[in-house]
């Protein structure tokens, strides 16, 4: 009964999941202004974070200084990839990635993985930046967050979600 009681009082405790989360993260293989390919396939067993963003967006560049602390913070238990779309450029990107000191890849989409996350449909075509995802290590979005979560997207409270996910589960 213990048990019972203190997992429910942990329950209480994490974030809701976004609107978007409890499934399988949709693949994908994007460059990066290298062309070299990003792959969360790539990142299994590590808790990632996908940041879905556009670099001229105020509330990416403060979500961008967030997760270059939360990188610095966890070192290579996590990783990151963020995605931007048109009107970014090769170019954009990497300004944006000296100006925030960005260590993970940015990468390009035409459109179909953000749809694909986003679950961008004719009745859904709205899409919003940042939006951040959230995987296990075994590939389940396990959070995700929008702009209007901006208090979700601080370090504090994002240390919360990834201190969970890496804690080792409790046998009962």
């Amino acid at each position: 009964m213990k048990t019972l009681i203190a997992l429910f009082v942990v329950a209480l405790m994490l974030p809701a999941a976004g609107q978007f989360s409890d499934r399988r993260a949709p693949g994908f293989s994007l460059a990066d202004s290298k062309f070299r390919q990003h792959d969360p396939q790539d990142y299994r067993g590590k808790v990632l974070l996908v940041d879905i963003m556009l670099t001229s967006c105020p509330t990416c560049n403060q979500l961008a200084d967030s997760l270059v602390q939360l990188q610095k913070k966890y070192g290579d238990k996590i990783a990151i990839i963020s995605v931007v779309t048109l009107p970014d450029t090769f170019a954009e990107a990497d300004s944006f990635v000296a100006k925030h000191g960005i260590t993970w890849p940015i990468v390009f989409d035409s459109g179909q993985m953000i749809a694909s996350y986003l679950r961008v449909t004719p009745s859904n075509p709205q899409v919003h930046f940042p939006h951040l995802f959230v995987i296990d290590g075994q590939g389940m979005i396990r959070n995700d967050y929008g702009a209007e979560d901006d208090k979700q997207l601080t370090v504090d409270a994002l240390s919360g979600v990834i201190d969970h996910l890496l804690t080792p589960a409790t046998k009962l």
